[in-house]
């Protein structure tokens, strides 16, 4: 299983632990709040006894633990109606500066809201007509109300900063990668120069002792080759120098060297406009996209096949599309195929997508992605270059 796998495999595992952590501190806040409104209408049912109480008290009685009941709530809004909803006390109803006004159809409009809403406890005195009632309506608590609203301001506040370090992670990460990019491709194109200017100089010398041996061009073209391959490495890591480039003489350099370098089965077609066609880009970095592309493509057909290179030239951009008759890409491997270290080849880094990705979106701030794709009947690739004015 590739690498990618696992990280994905981790990223569902964290979400999944993320949720489970959610859900459980919703339910422990729901349930702490649930008992928080029963203690309230507990308290509520009190003080409405004590209402009840002062109510039918007569001039004898103590009321000093009565008064004390009543006179000590003043966190829970309530609002007492009597029998035809209206206002007859209420007690910690906040006011506000447009409600001031007319306060006493407010007071009895929330009122008449608590009692549809259920929010109410009946106190009867026993009228010669059964209708001697009062309704004692109540609202939730400041506290209860934080309370309940809290744990969806906790999640806000951690999703956040779970978002906010996940950014910083991968910011981190990328950071490190093109790092290793950078390093990397500096080293091999160092070590690679010793070797190459070793083998130019035999090259020379074959040419002046040997100089009607046929085999020695194609050494001298490989021998270029290998110091073009090294200008390439050089360039990764530092913005490379553009310049206006025939499109056309720049594609027929990549198709030129993978006829070389492929089996007779393997067809390359040209579909180029019958005009010039120019870009600013940077010519030996762009051909090494597009051989990637077609490497890529050759390996999809197993050898045996047609590759279609078109060149577009459209208003304001130029495209260019690799089109072959492999096996497709699958759906679920089509996010990944830019993603470095991803590869469905037994044997492959994975790294030849994702550079092509960096040398046309950070160096030629174009856009490379999959046009179409079908299991079993080839791809597609689009690079897509906008002209400068």
């Amino acid at each position: 299983m590739q690498w990618t796998d696992h990280i994905r495999q981790v990223r569902v595992v964290l979400v999944a632990v993320a949720v489970a952590i959610a859900a459980v501190s919703l339910y422990v806040s729901h349930i702490l709040v649930e008992d928080l409104s029963d203690e309230e209408r507990n308290r509520m049912e009190i003080w409405a006894q004590a209402l009840h109480a002062l109510s039918n008290a007569d001039e004898n009685a103590d009321l000093t633990l009565v008064l004390s009941v009543i006179r000590g709530n003043n966190t829970i809004p309530v609002i007492v109606l009597d029998s035809s909803g209206n206002v007859m006390d209420f007690r910690n109803v906040a006011i506000k500066e447009d409600n001031a006004a007319d306060s006493a159809a407010y007071v009895a409009n929330l009122g008449a809201s608590l009692c549809k809403s259920g929010k109410f406890i009946k106190v009867e005195y026993g009228g010669p007509d059964g209708n001697d009632y009062q309704l004692v309506c109540y609202d939730e608590s400041n506290m209860l109300k934080r309370l309940s609203s809290y744990p969806y301001v906790q999640l806000g506040v951690v999703l956040v900063f779970a978002v906010v370090a996940i950014f910083a992670l991968l910011s981190s990460k990328r950071a490190e990668q093109n790092k290793v990019w950078v390093g990397l491709s500096k080293e091999t194109a160092h070590q690679l120069g010793t070797p190459i200017s070793s083998l130019m100089a035999w090259v020379e010398i074959l040419k002046e002792n040997y100089p009607g041996d046929d085999l020695i061009p194609e050494m001298d073209k490989d021998v270029k080759r290998l110091e073009l391959i090294a200008d390439r490495f050089s360039k990764i890591g530092s913005l490379p120098e553009l310049s206006q480039c025939q499109m056309k003489e720049v594609l027929g350099h990549v198709i030129d060297y993978m006829d070389r370098r492929t089996s007779s089965k393997v067809e390359i077609w040209r579909d180029f406009p019958d005009h010039d066609v120019t870009a600013c880009i940077s010519a030996p970095l762009f051909e090494w996209v597009v051989e990637n592309i077609c490497k890529n493509a050759v390996d999809a057909m197993e050898g045996s096949g047609t590759i279609t290179i078109r060149l577009l030239d459209a208003p304001g951009r130029i495209a260019v599309e690799v089109q072959d008759t492999g096996r497709g890409i699958k759906k679920k491997d089509l996010k990944n195929v830019f993603t470095p270290g991803f590869t469905t080849k037994k044997r492959g880094w994975g790294l030849g997508l994702s550079l092509a990705k960096r040398i046309v979106e950070e160096y030629h701030k174009g856009r490379i992605f999959v046009k179409s794709t079908e299991v079993g009947k080839g791809t597609t690739f689009r690079i897509e270059l906008f002209k400068r004015v």
